[in-house]
């Protein structure tokens, strides 16, 4: 099954794409985009996170959590994207 995108979100200059792959197991697996810059100087960093769930939903809030961490902790702009 290919992965599952939820909404993305903004934060500083960042895009922070949470995103779930269904496993065969029934299980989630989650992995997170970061990219950052415009045009040819555009950055994505994708992390592969090791965490399973049995709800998608959970997957998909871990990743976006996991990737907000990763850019430096919460920011007070994070917003829908």
């Amino acid at each position: 099954m290919p992965p599952l995108n939820y909404t993305p979100v903004t934060a500083g200059k960042y895009l922070v794409s949470p995103m779930i792959r269904l496993l065969e197991n029934g299980w989630y697996a989650c992995s997170v985009s970061i990219r950052s810059g415009r045009g040819e100087q555009t950055t994505d960093r994708v992390l592969r996170l090791t965490r399973l769930f049995r709800d998608a939903v959970a997957a998909a809030d871990y990743a976006l959590a996991e990737g907000l961490q990763w850019i430096g902790g919460a920011h007070r702009d994070v917003r829908p994207a």
